[in-house]
């Protein structure tokens, strides 16, 4: 996909909506672009160029293999966490029908006609959602409250946005209350399944 050049001029809102939803899976499914995409959230100004802002050489000293044991570990963790993140996005298909909106090029459609499929995509992936999952706020006050932040918060559960200053205690505006997920609860696969498979191809007879 060809790179969107800079500007200034607002997106119409059916461009706005098809981007939150491909944001949304690449921040879940590619760690790089989520942290990348974190740290532009945190100072969009102040990002280093990719001539400045490379990767540090890796190191060339050698290290000690990790042992068959820590490697079957890491990898059983690894392929643990891809088969529900895969299983959860076959929900989200199944319910709401995501991957289909996601898929489509929605650049001819209308904003109403956008809409109108966005409401039937938003209704089956927020069952889907309360379904398997629990979340909650991560900030009881109200989005447009004076909040303060003191020394010591969490990066992970706090950006801090515009002109950031001095050091803590912070004083600002919730502009969002984050979220936070404590409970997932998927159902159990079926012997033999295939978990890259999001949604079987549909023959009519």
């Amino acid at each position: 996909m060809p790179r969107p050049q800079e500007s200034s001029q607002e997106l119409p809102f059916a461009t706005r909506l098809w981007f939150a939803w491909v944001c949304l899976f690449r921040v879940f499914f590619d760690a790089t672009f989520a942290a990348r995409a974190w740290a532009l959230r945190a100072s969009p100004k102040t990002l280093p160029s990719p001539a400045h802002g490379a990767a540090p050489e890796p190191s060339t000293e050698s290290e000690p293999p990790p042992s068959r044991e820590a490697a079957r570990r890491n990898e059983g963790t690894a392929g643990t966490a891809t088969t529900k993140g895969l299983q959860l996005l076959a929900l989200l298909q199944r319910d709401g029908r995501l991957i289909d909106f996601l898929e489509q090029d929605v650049t001819s459609f209308t904003d109403e006609e956008v809409g109108a499929a966005a409401r039937i995509v938003h209704e089956g992936c927020r069952k889907v959602l309360h379904r398997v999952t629990s979340v909650s706020p991560l900030r009881a006050e109200n989005e447009g409250a004076k909040v303060v932040i003191a020394d010591g918060f969490s990066p992970s559960e706090i950006t801090l946005v515009g002109k950031v200053q001095g050091a803590a205690p912070y004083r600002g505006t919730l502009r969002h209350r984050g979220w936070r997920v404590s409970e997932l609860q998927l159902p159990d696969t079926t012997a033999g399944h295939d978990p890259r498979v999001l949604a079987p191809a549909e023959v009519e007879l």
